[in-house]
């Protein structure tokens, strides 16, 4: 689902005016659009009835097209308006089709809305739309207030967005109703993608107007909100005749006695999205711990020194690349100085003295150790592993392109030296100028995960939910990343796709648990094949 501003948007429906798709046309295809998806919605209601707040503007008048086009399949219909409308024939075509009008200013005391709204199954707000400014007009403050306090809300439908929301900023007026279903006309403006707007858009689908698709203003729209369908585009086909290698080799690089349970996870949830093989290079302890738990991987052991991996691990993990197409770094690594000596050899291509077999070094003329020129798969960066990076001097010269970087807000102020609250205030802004300088993709954690390519693509991820601010969520996460990298999707496809997958199932886990606060990450964990599947078959 596209993503814009509300000045891309104008521009996209100007461009349109002028290809010969008139602002009339748009709004007839909006308004059947909302009707078609009321009809949908409305096999789980008792009864056929729709009322529409009607404000004066564009939105009000898709409400009205959607009323007009409800009362000719049979559904009671009425509007109430905010402010009179003369000699709109959008009025006249509901009133032939045997709709209600009321006019607010005739229901002083809100007896007659109060009525509408007991008798009433679906509620389409169409008050305001997107150029609206806070704060609200006394007249619009007392009607939206009154309505959103009912006792007996119908289900409600907000037209592009809740009134009372500002689609670029995402603030919003205290009156606001709170929207069970929000139908955005074309695209996804910013604001509802953003906190506090958030909060009360409820389900967010996107009604298309019929757009010339060789739209200029279109086209140079890049940013996405993901859905079932952007991440259906980019997943993998899968064939009967292939083979584990056709999906790619995962090696995880993770885990120390004192996190034990990242590595795993990760390494499951590589394996869950589809990944052909995962590599799990650990230290001892952790294979004696883990091996039971994960038959379908296979075993690198690396070096260690006091339970954490050891600077001589770097020449293991150059020694054994093989096949390897992506590789994840970080999960449960701990910060100990040798760890960090290892970060700093893999990262900077040094693995130092050769193995025996001389595998993954040269040996200079002097006897000294020379790197192995091949380069590393490619990465993906989680956790301590971004903490160690960032201790690396020039880190940002030295890590490949095309990396992935996962941080949560804490761990971008290391990388970045912004504070927390500087980084939550821009957290779009700050993602895409940091993916641009570094040359990466940055995903930023946190409710509304954020997604910046270095081309200044954005993706956002329209989850926010208690259940994934738990301990070994973001190994799950970074697991289904690199398992997607590995099966060669591109950096932010991958990153975007596996951000999506990750929060729909920290949902899924919600609803079967009941309670946010019930779930575990081994609990998302388990909801990646339910997210996968329904994402598919949407």
């Amino acid at each position: 689902m596209k993503l814009v501003s509300v000045t891309e948007m104008r521009a996209i429906e100007a461009e349109a005016d002028r290809r010969r798709v008139s602002y009339e046309t748009m709004m007839e295809r909006a308004g059947a659009g909302v009707a078609e998806t009321v009809r949908r919605y409305g096999s789980v209601f008792e009864i056929k009835a729709a009322l529409a707040l009607v404000g004066s503007g564009n939105n009000g008048g898709d409400a009205l097209v959607a009323l007009a086009d409800l009362a000719q399949s049979g559904w009671q219909a009425r509007a109430y308006l905010l402010r009179e409308r003369p000699d709109d024939p959008l009025v006249e075509r509901l009133q032939t089709q045997g709709g209600e009008v009321l006019l607010a200013q005739d229901d002083a005391k809100y007896e007659k809305l109060d009525e509408w709204l007991k008798r009433s199954s679906v509620l389409i707000d169409g008050v305001l739309g997107t150029g609206v400014k806070l704060p609200l007009k006394e007249d619009i403050a007392r009607l939206l207030n009154h309505t959103r306090s009912h006792p007996m809300l119908p289900f409600v439908v907000a037209v592009d967005c809740p009134s009372g929301i500002d689609c670029d900023s995402g603030e919003m007026a205290d009156e606001t109703i709170p929207a069970d279903l929000t139908l955005c006309m074309e695209a996804i403006k910013h604001g509802l993608v953003r906190f506090p707007a958030f909060e009360r858009v409820g389900e967010m689908r996107v009604v298309r107007l019929g757009l010339p698709a060789d739209l200029e203003s279109l086209q140079k729209s890049n940013d996405v909100v993901a859905s079932p369908e952007w991440v259906r585009g980019v997943l993998p086909r899968r064939g009967m005749q292939d083979h584990k290698g056709s999906y790619g080799t995962a090696m995880v690089v993770a885990g120390s006695v004192n996190y034990t349970g990242a590595a795993l996870l990760a390494a499951k949830a590589a394996y869950r999205v589809g990944v052909g093989l995962v590599q799990l290079a650990v230290v001892s302890p952790l294979h004696t711990a883990l091996a039971g738990q994960a038959p379908e991987v296979t075993w690198l052991i690396l070096p260690a020194e006091m339970g954490a991996i050891a600077a001589a691990a770097a020449n293991v993990v150059y020694e054994n690349l093989g096949r390897t197409t992506a590789m994840l770094i970080g999960p449960g690594l701990g910060r100990d100085e040798d760890t960090a000596e290892f970060m700093r050899r893999l990262i900077g291509g040094k693995a130092g003295r050769p193995s025996k077999s001389r595998i993954g070094c040269v040996v200079s003329s002097d006897g000294e150790a020379t790197a192995q020129p091949a380069a590393l798969p490619p990465l993906v960066v989680d956790a301590d592993g971004l903490n160690l990076l960032g201790s690396i001097p020039g880190w940002q010269q030295k890590l490949a392109g095309e990396s992935i970087l996962t941080p949560h807000p804490g761990e971008m102020a290391g990388l970045t030296g912004l504070s927390v609250a500087e980084i939550q205030a821009e957290r779009w802004q700050i993602a895409r100028k940091y993916a641009a300088e570094w040359g990466q993709v940055v995903v930023l954690k946190g409710a509304l995960t954020v997604v910046a390519a270095p081309d200044g693509r954005i993706g956002v991820v329209a989850v926010a939910t208690p259940a994934l601010a738990r301990a070994g969520t973001g190994d799950v996460l970074a697991g289904v990343i690199v398992g997607l990298r590995a099966q060669r999707l591109p950096p932010f496809e991958a990153a975007l796709a596996g951000a999506y997958l990750h929060g729909r199932a920290g949902v899924l886990a919600e609803d079967r648990l009941g309670h946010p606060a019930a779930v575990i990450a081994g609990d998302v964990l388990d909801q990646l094949p339910s997210a996968l599947c329904e994402t598919l078959e949407q």
